[in-house]
């Protein structure tokens, strides 16, 4: 049975955590001891507090690159990550306490601002890596995203070939929702996994329609459905039970590629945040530690 992050080698790093965090609690109840002034990021307990802060961030953003380094012999990468995961959530305690909750407009805030963002993107970022896998195998039901394409392209030309049966309304309306299909998209549109599909319904003239949504291929389902107790002919009838069956289908393929496109997709998205804001904090990090050896 594969270790998860949160357990690894008995739960050593959260072990690690919780002295680190036990530390800086006492750390910052001695300032009060002494009396001398309050709490805050100018004592010598807030500089030690302050310089703990930084090395963990700095150490943690290295992350990244022990991932790529495969023939480091500085521990495993699932070590790493665990370690990742606790000592940074008891950055927001030891970084809290260097500042003493204190906050303003200033670039000192800014980072700490900065150092918050990065952590619970990471938060969503471990959620997405310790749930989200078994949804993208649930949904998947055991075919990849190219086979489900492969099955999409293979339903389209059949369609196209049984829709050269039918009357030439049927079969513009039917060939008018395989042009107008929308998979994948913007952003947005991935992580919303809803479907802005369309078709072009015929108009009471005679004429081309206008586009309509066709969402879940619904539209046409309902019109093949509505339009098979009324074929004159046996012939006809099986054309458009045949096409019910393969928009029916792929109605279900196209839902299953949208969850798969989502569910990836929030398994990188928080990437897009956590790496930038990473970067960001480091800079920020940078000038808060400048500014302060230079005008305090």
């Amino acid at each position: 049975m594969r270790e998860s992050l949160l357990t690894w080698r008995r739960h050593r790093y959260l072990k690690w955590a919780v002295v680190v965090a036990a530390l800086s609690v006492l750390l910052y109840a001695s300032q009060s001891a002494t009396g001398a002034q309050p709490p805050n990021g100018g004592t010598w307990q807030g500089y030690v507090l302050g310089t703990l802060g930084a090395l963990l961030i700095v150490w943690l953003s290295f992350l990244g690159v022990r991932k790529r380094r495969y023939n480091s012999t500085s521990g495993t990468v699932q070590g790493w990550t665990s370690a990742h995961i606790y000592l940074g959530t008891i950055l927001l305690l030891v970084a809290t306490l260097h500042c003493a909750a204190q906050f303003g407009m200033n670039v000192h805030t800014l980072a700490y601002v900065l150092m918050c963002l990065v952590v619970f993107s990471g938060f969503f970022g471990l959620y997405a890596y310790m749930h989200l896998p078994r949804r993208v195998a649930s949904n998947s039901t055991e075919l990849t995203r190219a086979q489900w394409l492969e099955e999409m392209t293979s339903l389209d030309k059949r369609i196209r070939d049984m829709a050269a049966r039918c009357e030439a309304i049927l079969q513009a309306m039917a060939l008018s929702a395989l042009e107008l299909t929308s998979l994948g998209g913007s952003l947005r549109r991935q992580l919303s996994a809803r479907d802005y599909s369309r078709v072009v319904l015929p108009s009471e003239e005679g004429g081309e329609g206008k586009p309509v949504s066709n969402r879940d291929q619904v539209v046409m389902i309902d019109t093949l459905s509505r339009r098979i107790p009324n074929a004159q002919r046996q012939s006809e009838a099986e054309v458009l039970n045949e096409l019910l069956a393969l928009f029916g289908r792929r109605q279900f393929v196209l839902s299953t590629l949208r969850r798969d496109i989502r569910l990836k997709g929030l398994m990188k998205i928080w990437l897009f945040v956590h790496i930038p804001m990473t970067v960001a904090l480091l800079t920020a990090l940078s000038v808060h530690i400048l500014s302060v050896f230079i005008y305090w």
